[in-house]
């Protein structure tokens, strides 16, 4: 596999509303540590859609992991122009920080956001330009937006072999719990 989709929740369906919440760091590690078996095994890229959230938690891994793996690269393939135009001005500036150590940023649609049909036409290009995906994404815990890449990317799977990998809920709290015995250990 030489390219892989890194997506899940935004930050939102995760009651994440800044940068300082202590599940961020969780969520990291468990991107981590999917990521560098993948990377260890020819992973080249690592493509997102930039939304905020599990994407731009997956970029600032992959940020990172490019020191140690200097041939690992990172793409952000946006829905429309200017995606982060009505954030915050913190979460604005933190999206143009990730920018920074991205090395291919694209748009699919060169006009602001005009419906719902960019964010479709972004998800055939992504699910086209990869080999696999990596999602976070827990059914159990109710639906929420990536049930939609989620189905695309399992038709693909079940039709063509498109690597399929998950994160669950359990798997960021099973991190969480090791780190919690650690500290008292």
């Amino acid at each position: 596999m030489k390219s892989l989709l890194v997506t899940g929740y935004r930050a939102h369906e995760l009651s994440i509303y800044d940068q300082k919440h202590k599940g961020i760091p969780y969520i990291k590690k468990a991107l981590e540590s999917k990521l560098i078996p993948l990377v260890e095994e020819g992973l080249e890229w690592v493509i997102t859609s930039g939304q905020y959230g599990v994407d731009l938690w997956a970029c600032e891994v992959v940020i990172e992991l490019k020191r140690t793996y200097p041939g690992l690269k990172l793409s952000i393939l946006a829905a429309y122009l200017n995606p982060e135009e009505k954030w915050k001005e913190e979460k604005q500036n933190y999206y143009r920080d990730i920018l920074r150590g991205v090395d291919y940023y694209g748009i699919v649609s060169q006009k602001p956001y005009d419906g719902v049909w960019q964010l479709t036409a972004r998800d055939d290009l992504l699910l086209r330009k990869s080999d696999g995906i990596l999602l976070f994404y827990d059914e159990d815990a109710g639906e929420a937006s990536p049930k939609f890449i989620k189905q695309r990317a399992w038709k693909r799977h079940e039709d063509d072999g498109y690597r399929f990998i998950t994160i669950t809920a359990e798997d960021v709290q099973s991190i969480a719990d090791e780190e919690s015995r650690d500290q008292f250990d």
